[in-house]
């Protein structure tokens, strides 16, 4: 995926525009520039961020404003930011900006700066399984993100060929009703998928709108598609598979190939929708996954 239309450096961002507080720090994220670190891994949950810092040698900044609790260390010698997202790509969507902002933008001048500096960003989440082999607390590392929701369709951009063919794929398989946003896929970093990938399970994930309807959970609504998940869990295309459910994923690799960072989610699996287990000890296997993609992504 690429951007078709981006602003050129030099640019005055209006005030409007480019929100900054009185202190200077980006208007959500309460942050700086030299607060970010070299690795970004954020997580939905606000209460996972200080588990994640209690890894590191030692924290230099600690941030919070509404749900995006941040806290920047170092752990083996990297300098990493352990940030709080919030559920959902309307989320995602504020903090792939303002992240951008903070290392691709002269705040002062307000302009966007001639050379721009590309991110790591990995996501550590909980998922949802759609396939019958993968259990919970096990991990799955997304190859792509399909985008049931409609970030990207605010953006200017275009797939790639690699990524239409799997979309194209995927929309014969699944016949979109009109009445929902139509679908979009982006691809994850490959290095950064390679490199967590190994010894764990990796597929697309399917980024949701939501929880409940969105996800296929009939509670005292029923859905608009009924046999949505089985015709997901039966998705296959050139090796390709959808392996889960979540709710972030497709904004972060869509709005990370557009602004040039390289992105990965890592998500452990507490339910798995075809056997209809959860599992009974998901922050046990969460606690694994930091360590394990904390010590791959600073080897």
């Amino acid at each position: 995926m690429r951007a078709t239309r981006t602003i050129p450096p030099g640019s005055h961002l209006a005030d409007s525009e480019l929100v900054l507080g009185p202190d200077g720090t980006v208007y959500h994220l309460g942050l700086r520039p030299e607060h970010i670190g070299d690795l970004v891994l954020v997580a939905g949950d606000p209460g996972r961020i200080a588990s994640i810092s209690a890894l590191f040698e030692r924290i230099e900044h600690r941030a919070q404003n509404r749900e995006f609790v941040s806290h920047t260390g170092i752990y083996h010698g990297t300098r990493v930011t352990a940030l709080a997202t919030g559920i959902g790509t309307d989320n995602i969507d504020i903090v792939l900006n303002e992240l951008d902002a903070l290392v691709n933008i002269d705040l002062e001048r307000r302009t966007p700066h001639d050379t721009t500096r590309s991110l790591r960003i990995v996501r550590l989440g909980t998922c949802g399984s759609l396939q019958p082999d993968i259990p919970v607390d096990d991990r799955i590392v997304s190859t792509h993100g399909l985008g049931l929701d409609n970030v990207l369709h605010y953006y200017a951009h275009e797939h790639d060929a690699a990524e239409q063919d799997l979309l194209n794929a995927f929309v014969a398989h699944v016949p979109w009703p009109t009445a929902l946003p139509r679908p979009y896929l982006a691809a994850g970093d490959q290095g950064l998928v390679s490199l967590l990938a190994e010894g764990n399970h990796a597929g697309i994930t399917a980024t949701a709108g939501g929880f409940y309807g969105p996800q296929g959970r009939q509670l005292r609504l029923g859905t608009a598609v009924a046999d949505l998940n089985e015709r997901f869990t039966a998705f296959r295309h050139g090796g390709h598979r959808i392996a889960n459910y979540e709710m972030e994923t497709s904004a972060l690799y869509g709005l990370g190939a557009l602004l040039g960072h390289r992105c990965c989610t890592v998500c452990t699996v507490v339910a798995n929708r075809f056997r209809r287990e959860f599992s009974r000890d998901h922050h046990a296997a969460v606690r694994r996954m930091v360590g394990e993609v904390l010590e791959r992504s600073t080897a």
